[in-house]
């Protein structure tokens, strides 16, 4: 299944994880110093979804849920 959405084309990002050691300056620290730098990919939430096309037949599409709650698709 691929990761992309069938309606609005959403698509995997990656970006990055940071961890960061140390006691922030505001609390009497010496402040934050980053010690690991790891991407990542940040996945849309998508579902498998039957729906009912233009002409009235049946699909099954993946979907994210942000076109599932905008209702830019209409269930079986």
């Amino acid at each position: 299944m691929s990761r992309v959405c069938d309606i609005c084309g959403k698509h995997p990002l990656t970006g990055n994880k940071i961890i960061r050691h140390g006691l922030a300056k505001y609390k009497g620290g010496i402040g934050l110093h980053t010690t690991a730098v790891t991407r990542r990919r940040f996945l849309p939430n998508l579902k498998s979804v039957r729906t009912v096309t233009a002409n009235g037949t049946h699909a099954r599409l993946t979907v994210c849920t942000a076109c599932i709650r905008n209702g830019d698709i209409t269930k079986k």
